[in-house]
């Protein structure tokens, strides 16, 4: 944050920060969102947090909240810049999200002091801090005069990396992308559009573990993070340890197959497997 115009002079933060900086992506976009702006936000939120990608946003109604609510469904951690004092939240009915989010791992964040209540200015000033802490931004759904694009300002100013999704040319909410893609933005259709973008910049160290949906598939990741593996060796090694003594062969095999089709493993023949993650 220090490195951008107008950096914020402090910071008030409820939750938590990672020790070492993650990739982080914000996600943004219009309050009153399409179906389809919201299940595009929605999948692509959901694959990056997947993959240890913190999500970022303004905790605002429509593709703020799906955006976060999205990586909290996939495990991950997401980071919320409000525009008012952290003495409340707002929106109101957005406080049980706030809450999940700070309980996963998350964070509020706001440079406001405590009882400043929002105004129009704040939430123009916060848009900085949230491209500010992000390698990328992407726009799922806005008008061509939506306030999100002064967030698309505030990151082009930053030399931030700006995504949008393409839309119907006779929806009024993907005017707004459609223009920043005429403009030069990155095309996104997929979450792997935006990792093969921002993971290089990376060390190992600094990439987060892709994260599983249940016990047995982070077990797996875990293990093949460390490098190529023979299936029939890794079948023997979980098998070992308690947890996951008795697992039978078949639910081996499924696992390995729900993660190779979600990119997140794959396999170089001879029934060797490796982590794509850091591949």
């Amino acid at each position: 944050m220090k490195e951008i115009e107008g950096a914020p002079t402090h910071l008030s933060i409820i939750g938590t920060l990672p020790e070492i900086r993650p990739a982080c992506v914000a996600i943004i976009g219009s309050r009153r969102p399409t179906e389809y702006g919201k299940h595009v936000t929605y999948t692509l939120a959901y694959e990056l947090a997947k993959r240890g990608v913190v999500i970022i946003s303004g905790l605002a109604y429509g593709i703020d909240a799906v955006a976060h609510q999205a990586a909290l469904d996939a495990g991950g951690v997401t980071i919320a810049v409000l525009a008012n004092g952290l003495h409340r939240i707002y929106p109101a009915a957005h406080t049980i999200l706030a809450a999940h989010i700070v309980k996963q791992g998350g964070a509020l964040i706001s440079e406001q002091e405590l009882g400043v209540d929002a105004c129009r200015y704040h939430f123009l000033a916060r848009n900085r801090i949230i491209s500010g802490l992000a390698d990328a931004v992407i726009v799922t759904e806005a008008t061509s005069k939506s306030g999100t694009l002064s967030t698309v300002s505030h990151a082009l100013t930053q030399n931030k990396d700006i995504f949008a999704v393409p839309g119907p040319i006779t929806s009024l909410l993907s005017a707004g992308p459609n223009r920043l893609i005429q403009q030069g933005a990155f095309v996104v259709t997929s979450y792997e559009d935006v990792l093969e973008r921002i993971l290089p910049r990376y060390t190992p160290e600094q990439l987060a573990i892709p994260l599983g949906a249940t016990e047995l598939e982070q077990a797996l990741i875990t293990t093949l993070q460390e490098g190529v593996h023979d299936g029939d060796a890794l079948y023997e090694t979980l098998t070992r340890t308690p947890s996951h003594k008795g697992l039978s062969t078949a639910a081996f095999l499924q696992t390995l197959t729900t993660l190779e089709l979600q990119g997140v493993i794959a396999t170089k023949g001879a029934n060797r497997w490796y982590c794509t993650f850091r591949a």
